[in-house]
């Protein structure tokens, strides 16, 4: 409670009125009693706080004392301050009334104080304007263009104002005033440099084409993140120059570098020439000094990238190398879009220091905006371009060259038939919509004639242009190494002009109107080159472009410059995505063309004359049933690479499956060719090896193109994604030449296959149904037709070894002596008579024969051993034939025995017919019961 009652204590009118109800309460009871115990608890109390009030002074006598001493200080000195106090009103009130006796001298002395004054004032403002001169000096020397302008202009008000009667800075004063007229002439000449020199100085060296800055470029250019002192504005300067309000300044740090900060640095110097009342001037000049820095620029741009390529500039002008050019353009743009954003500075601070200041106007003639920049810039860059493209050039090649190679009914077979004299054509002298008038403007003056000053200007940037230096050889062509950041450039311009820029008017109309024309031109001129004369499709690349182009077997030259145009066209369309759709016609026109090509060549070969007869390969191979049960054997299936692009295995079913399938071939074969009396004509075969070699290097050429095709027909897909090149057409190349392509190459090697068939056929069924077999003993030789098949396998073999590929060379050659072997079995039945020297001189044909295939396949032709042995069974009597089969079992099959029986019969006449007919039953059931125990 104690604690309670000190922190809170009772006041003084509460201790009262505490009082005073005790009061009432014992005067207004009638209880003595009650009054005794209120008496007695009164006194209680208060002995209890008279005790705690002991208590407390007890603990706290110390500060008591200390208050009661503090106290006693504390109004000691406020006695002592209430009698200064006193005192010094006392000495006021007498200084008063003595001041009011000296008041006429004390006026004079403050008038003599105040001249003074004046004067050393007067003396301080001449000892600063004799220190002007050399403080500017200093000023200028170290770039403070802001302070040297407020000192020359504050200067001159004084010389000119307060200080103006004073003759000793007459001469002074001349020389200041010169000075303040010649100093806008330093700052428009610093304000060009930092447009033009300084601007660029950071990026002259690199050659990425990117607009962007550097972090060190960016703290040059001010867009740091406002934490340097350089470029701190003053004087409530706003940072948006659109925004309205009166016309703020700038402040420059006399303890920094004020060329550090770009962007401040211009804002000094415009801020100087607006001091200095010379903007408008500045304005004009700049404007007008716009086209011949740019052309400066260039030319310095030019000799840069002639000294890094390490050359001279004469032989630089001589070489077709655009990616000097490239280096060139990229250079170039790099500069112009830094000149471009410090012109967009000046403009800003041209815009923020008159938007509301009505004493310096500036003329409409004199102001320029991004615009004019932008046009002075496509104006260089077009004449620029039209000397390193050629353009003049370019538009007379134009004129002669076809006007419809783009399109998709273009007739381009004039390039791939023989050429036969015609009569002339008439040629047009001019064209109108491939004009000059929008290629160039030097073009533009060429045409009309018309020199008024801006065609002089134009006139004379194409002549300075032209007299300088050259980085490369001017070409159409050079538009497809630049046209990629050309068009990267133009869209930056587009982005700023909020329009369309000239400069892509410029590059549409000459890729349109000149460069497609010489595309088209150079590939028809390529192409006609490779497929003139009637021996066009036989001429092939030599052995060393072979081994550069890494291709196992020589090709058509015809072929491979196809294939080169297409190429160049396919990098056209990825250098130029926006005209992809023209290239991708022009190789679809050029596709078909060679299709058709190649086609009328393949009918050259296998067809005669103007008849429709063809050879006998060509028909099978044309021919759906052969040429789908051709291509169903695994020897076929072996010559198809596989997914992975690895060969399949040749062992893709049993020797057992193999022999049967060869068997269904032979079957085939023996059925349509030699089931009559009659023998192939010459005409059905082909009989000129070379023509061979022809169709061997057509098969490789083409399966070789339509692989190179489908790459580019993948790759274009892959290409035309929306990710990675939205501009190029999102169609492939059309499958369909594609695969006709592929089914020729196929046609070309299945008619190699059966011609080397067709030919046994044609030279050994004379064999038995021409020559005979039952003549003297000294007839022990080959027949004749054998030994022609010889040659001419072994010349199908030289011609076609040199022509295919290994595998492909096997699949022609190999199971051809089990057609061999079937054909001189089958020809049993051809046989009229036969003795025992014609059967030798048949063991020779077969022996001749396999030695020639064994050279040829080099392996052992084991089925013609089976025909030998077919041919021996006839030095045995029909009886013991019959019980080796019953013993052993038929090594061939009915018809093959009944065949050898009726030989036997025939070159045997003195056995009865019934004879004969009993041995054929009994062959018949011995041939059943092996089936049957077969079964």
């Amino acid at each position: 409670m104690a604690s309670d009652e000190s922190k809170t204590p009772i006041s003084s009118k509460g201790s009262s009125a505490y009082l005073m109800s005790i009061v009432r309460t014992l005067s207004s009871s009638a209880d003595f009693e009650h009054r005794e115990q209120e008496k007695t608890r009164i006194e209680k109390a208060f002995r209890e706080s008279d005790k705690r009030l002991g208590e407390l002074v007890a603990n706290d006598y110390q500060n008591v004392t200390k208050i009661l001493q503090s106290f006693s200080k504390m109004t000691k000195s406020i006695n002592d301050s209430r009698e200064k106090i006193r005192k010094i009103k006392e000495d006021l009130s007498s200084c008063k009334t003595l001041l009011h006796f000296k008041r006429d001298e004390l006026r004079k002395l403050w008038r003599d104080g105040v001249e003074h004054k004046a004067v050393l004032s007067m003396l301080e403002q001449i000892e600063q304007i004799k220190e002007v001169p050399d403080k500017m000096d200093n000023f200028i020397a170290k770039k403070h263009y802001l302070h040297a302008t407020d000192l020359i202009v504050q200067a001159v008000a004084k010389l000119e104002g307060p200080l103006a009667g004073v003759d000793a800075l007459r001469d002074l004063k001349v020389e200041l005033i010169s000075r303040k007229e010649t100093l806008h002439e330093k700052l428009i000449e610093e304000l060009n440099k930092q447009i033009y020199v300084r601007a660029v100085q950071t990026q002259s060296m690199q050659r990425s084409g990117s607009a962007r800055l550097s972090r060190k470029d960016a703290s040059v250019w001010g867009l740091t993140d406002g934490t340097s002192n350089n470029a701190v504005p003053s004087r409530g300067a706003p940072t948006d120059p659109n925004k309205s309000g009166v016309h703020s300044e700038v402040t420059e740090d006399l303890n920094q570098d004020p060329t550090e900060n770009l962007t401040h640095f211009i804002n000094i110097l415009m801020e100087s020439l607006f001091v200095l009342r010379k903007l408008p001037e500045a304005v004009e000049i700049t404007k007008m000094r716009i086209e011949p820095e740019l052309l400066s620029l260039v030319s310095k741009a030019t000799q840069q990238i002639a000294e890094s390529a390490g050359q001279q500039s004469d032989s630089l002008a001589g070489q077709s190398e655009p990616r000097h050019l490239l280096d060139l353009l990229q250079l170039i743009f790099q500069q112009f879009r830094c000149i471009a954003a410090t012109h967009q500075l000046i403009l800003n601070d041209v815009r923020r220091l008159t938007v509301s200041t009505s004493s310096m106007p500036l003329h409409a003639d004199v102001v320029y905006d991004m615009k004019d920049v932008w046009s002075n810039i496509q104006a260089v860059l077009q004449v620029l371009l039209s000397e390193y493209l050629d353009v003049r050039n370019s538009l007379s090649s134009r004129q002669q060259a076809p006007s419809d190679f783009d399109e998709p009914t273009m007739d381009i077979s004039m390039y791939f038939g023989k050429k036969r004299p015609g009569k002339p054509k008439k040629v047009t002298l001019f064209r109108f919509d491939a004009s000059l008038h929008a290629l160039s403007t030097n073009s533009y003056i060429e045409d009309t004639r018309q020199f008024d000053a801006s065609d002089v200007g134009q006139q004379s940037l194409l002549t300075l242009i032209s007299k300088q230096q050259k980085i490369c050889k001017p070409s159409a062509f050079n538009i497809t190494a630049i046209y990629k950041p050309l068009k990267a450039f133009i869209h930056d311009i587009e982005d700023a002009m909020e329009s369309t820029a000239g400069l892509q008017e410029f590059i549409t109309d000459f890729v349109q109107n000149a460069f497609l024309g010489q595309v088209h031109q150079r590939v028809s001129q390529s192409i006609d080159v490779a497929t003139r004369g009637f021996d066009a499709l036989r001429n092939v690349i030599d052995e060393k472009v072979r081994r550069e182009m890494g291709v196992p077997r020589p090709l058509l030259q015809s072929t491979v410059t196809v294939d080169e145009s297409i190429g160049e066209l396919q990098e056209l369309m990825l250098a130029l995505p926006d005209y992809a759709d023209q290239f991708l016609t022009m190789v679809c026109n050029v596709l078909r063309e060679y299709r058709d090509k190649c086609h009328s060549a393949y009918r050259d070969i296998v067809q005669h004359g103007s008849d429709d007869r063809r050879v006998i390969s060509a028909m099978w191979a044309k021919d759906e049933d052969i040429s789908r049960f051709l291509r169903s054997l695994p020897s076929w299936h072996t010559l198809q690479p596989s997914a992975d692009g690895k060969e399949l295995d040749g062992t893709v079913c049993s020797e057992q499956e193999m022999r049967a399938l060869n068997s269904k071939e032979a079957i085939i074969l023996i059925t349509n060719l030699s089931t009559d009396e009659t023998l192939i004509p010459q005409q059905e075969i082909i009989t000129d090896v070379t023509q061979m070699r022809t169709v061997a290097n057509v098969h490789e050429s083409l399966e070789w193109f339509a692989s190179r095709l489908q790459q580019m027909a993948d790759s274009l897909a892959e290409q035309s994604r929306p990710a990675l090149a939205p501009d190029l057409p999102a169609s492939e190349l059309p499958l369909q030449v594609i695969g006709d392509f592929r089914d020729l190459a196929e046609v070309c090697l299945l008619l190699l296959h059966l011609e080397v068939r067709v030919h046994c056929f044609y030279y050994l069924l004379p064999v038995a149904k021409q020559s005979n077999y039952a003549g003297p003993i000294d007839d022990l030789d080959p027949d004749s037709n054998v030994l022609k098949l010889n040659k001419d396998l072994s010349s199908m073999e030289e011609v076609l070894s040199q022509s295919l590929q290994p595998k492909k060379f096997k699949y022609i050659f190999e199971t051809l002596g089990y057609l061999v072997a079937s054909i001189i079995i089958s020809s049993v039945q051809f046989l009229k008579k036969i003795n025992e020297n014609g059967i030798k001189k048949m063991c020779r044909n077969i022996l001749a024969i396999q030695q020639n295939l064994t050279n040829i396949t080099m392996t052992r032709e084991a089925d013609l051993d089976r025909a030998r042995q077919f041919y021996e069974l006839l030095y045995l009597s029909p009886d013991d034939v019959l019980t080796s089969i019953a013993e052993k079992g038929p090594q061939f099959t009915g018809s093959e025995y009944d065949h050898l029986i009726s030989l036997y019969h025939r070159s045997h006449p003195g056995h009865p017919i019934p004879v004969q007919e009993a041995r054929m039953k009994r062959l018949r059931e011995i041939m059943e019961k092996g089936q049957s125990e077969t079964v």
